[in-house]
């Protein structure tokens, strides 16, 4: 795209798509990196046919290595996550924010209301749908029963050092954990990655892909197997993180459908939901960016929308109105506590849920980082960075104070307590069960979960496709469908394979190598931003 006003592009003899292999069969064409492609796609397969040979095995093997990473490696996505966020608000309070992405004279190809609701939908859905009730009630309630100790280690799962006994506490800190997992944080890893692939591709010229951010580190390089290997990693970390969520997506869509209308849960109705939502996110990436993903992100939002409204006003609207600044405030003073990565006495709490969460976030990001990228011409960097930082993080904690302190409301003042016993994908029905139109707002949440689902599945195949094809974003639609459909085979062979433990374990394991990959591309971005003219 040609860039309006000035910019100061980079000066490269390499064309787009010149390393691309082009094969045409009959009425179906491809536009592959021959290496890109290859080894990536050679690699899920390999994995998916593995992992459904021996889903024996591959349980205790997915568990070992989940808790080795995140028990070894807790400081490290603890550091690197208060790095992200500090790099985001250095470059938006400096000079470097007048930068505008596409040229001191680009215009948003986006109106607001469009632009937020893809990100959002794109970076968050599924999990809210799947922690907005279970989190802030796992940990109220691991905060409530205090710290216990064995052999001289906590073996309790409360953050920080809990609230035992203490009720109003429990909730306040509880609420304070929730919301560190889904705010600033998370969405600084998109905002640094995002940022970069923007520029480097709308200013300096460079195809749109995850090895252009590096350039100012590798120069012409960047084109070699330097720029494969990130290239490659990038596919992998998407694809695991994406067969996360929907994995995450599949059990509550099965938990909800038992629930309302006594399908039989368990392993077969989560596959057979994966293969009809992989289905109809194949017929999404058929109809495009605009007619696909854009519609059914806004239709999404709506919906979520509704729902929360009527959560607000049928639940314990003061508390739900009141919660929100009062966990605001308890975020904000629990966030240096929350956030330091050594030293930490709740290790089950900071490497169970933290330390995850961060490497789940980081093996999103070149997937929601390039999306965010693709519809972000013409904004400001400043804009960028206060809009991707604040906007979203400021509706995941009206989220999670909306549906968590409803569901902590119910125990704490009306003794409800099937909605702490229940299973975490069927916390959000549990908690709907006891407000009017329960089987209407239930099955509303069910057609949540389905359409987020669909959403990142489109988005991702999107984004997976653009990587492998060299960074061509016009490259043939047999691609994404090839994509699109192996998301949903690496799901299902997860599932097969040790359900939620297993796609925990590809989270981090994939989001492992990319944290590097992420701590380097802050230094290339600083170095392409401070070489851009400013409006």
């Amino acid at each position: 795209m040609i860039p309006s006003g000035e910019v100061n592009p980079i000066d490269t003899d390499y064309q787009v798509g010149q390393d691309n292999v082009v094969v045409n069969v009959g009425p179906f064409g491809l536009d592959i990196h021959n290496r890109v492609f290859a080894i990536s796609a050679l690699s899920v397969i390999a994995f998916v046919v593995l992992t459904l040979i021996f889903h024996d095995q591959a349980e205790p093997m997915f568990k070992g290595l989940r808790g080795w990473l995140t028990s070894n490696l807790d400081w490290f996505f603890l550091s690197a996550g208060n790095i992200f966020v500090l790099v985001c608000l250095g470059v938006a309070l400096s000079p470097l924010g007048r930068v505008r992405l596409g040229g001191t004279e680009a215009t948003p190809d986006y109106s607001y209301l469009g632009w937020f609701s893809m990100l959002f939908a794109a970076g968050m859905g599924i999990g809210l749908m799947f922690f907005g009730v279970s989190e802030p009630l796992s940990h109220f309630a691991s905060s409530l029963g205090g710290t216990s100790v064995a052999d001289g280690v906590r073996t309790d799962w409360a953050p920080l050092g809990a609230a035992a006994g203490d009720q109003a506490a429990a909730a306040s800190l509880g609420m304070a954990a929730t919301i560190f997992h889904w705010a600033l944080h998370p969405w600084a890893i998109y905002a640094v990655l995002a940022l970069g692939l923007a520029l480097f591709s709308f200013n300096k010229g460079l195809p749109l892909t995850m090895r252009s951010v590096f350039y100012p580190l590798l120069g012409e390089r960047v084109w070699g197997w330097p720029g494969h290997v990130i290239d490659i990693l990038a596919v992998l970390a998407t694809l695991f993180g994406l067969a996360t969520s929907l994995g995450l997506g599949a059990s509550q869509a099965s938990s909800g459908l038992n629930y309302l209308f006594g399908l039989p849960e368990g392993t077969t109705t989560q596959i057979v939901l994966v293969v009809i939502i992989t289905a109809i996110a194949l017929m999404s990436v058929l109809a495009g960016l605009d007619a696909g993903v854009k519609r059914l992100s806004e239709i999404n939002m709506v919906l979520a929308a509704l729902l929360l409204l009527f959560v607000v006003i049928v639940g314990p609207t003061l508390a739900i109105v009141s919660g929100f600044f009062s966990n605001m405030g308890s975020y904000l003073t629990h966030l240096p506590a929350l956030s330091n990565p050594f030293g930490r006495e709740d290790a089950n709490f900071s490497q169970g849920w933290t330390a995850f969460y961060w490497a789940w976030w980081i093996s999103w990001s070149p997937f929601v980082g390039m999306f965010i990228a693709r519809v972000s011409r013409g904004r400001s960097v400043r804009e960028f960075i206060v809009s991707v930082l604040l906007v979203p993080s400021m509706a995941c904690v009206l989220w999670m104070s909306v549906f968590g302190g409803t569901a902590i409301s119910q125990v704490v003042n009306d003794g409800y307590l099937a909605v702490t016993e229940a299973a975490l994908p069927l916390q959000l029905f549990t908690m709907l069960d006891v407000l009017p139109l329960a089987q209407i707002t239930s099955f509303i949440a069910i057609i949540l979960v389905v359409v987020f689902f669909i959403t990142s599945s489109d988005s991702g195949s999107l984004v997976i496709d653009v990587i492998a094809a060299g960074g061509k974003v016009d490259a043939p639609t047999p691609q994404r469908v090839f994509w699109c459909t192996f998301e949903g085979l690496v799901a299902i062979a997860l599932i097969l394979g040790g359900g939620l433990v297993s796609l925990q374990a590809m989270a981090v394991s994939t989001g492992l190598p990319f944290t590097l990959v992420l701590l380097m591309s802050c230094v290339a971005l600083i170095k392409g931003l401070v070489s851009e003219p400013r409006a």
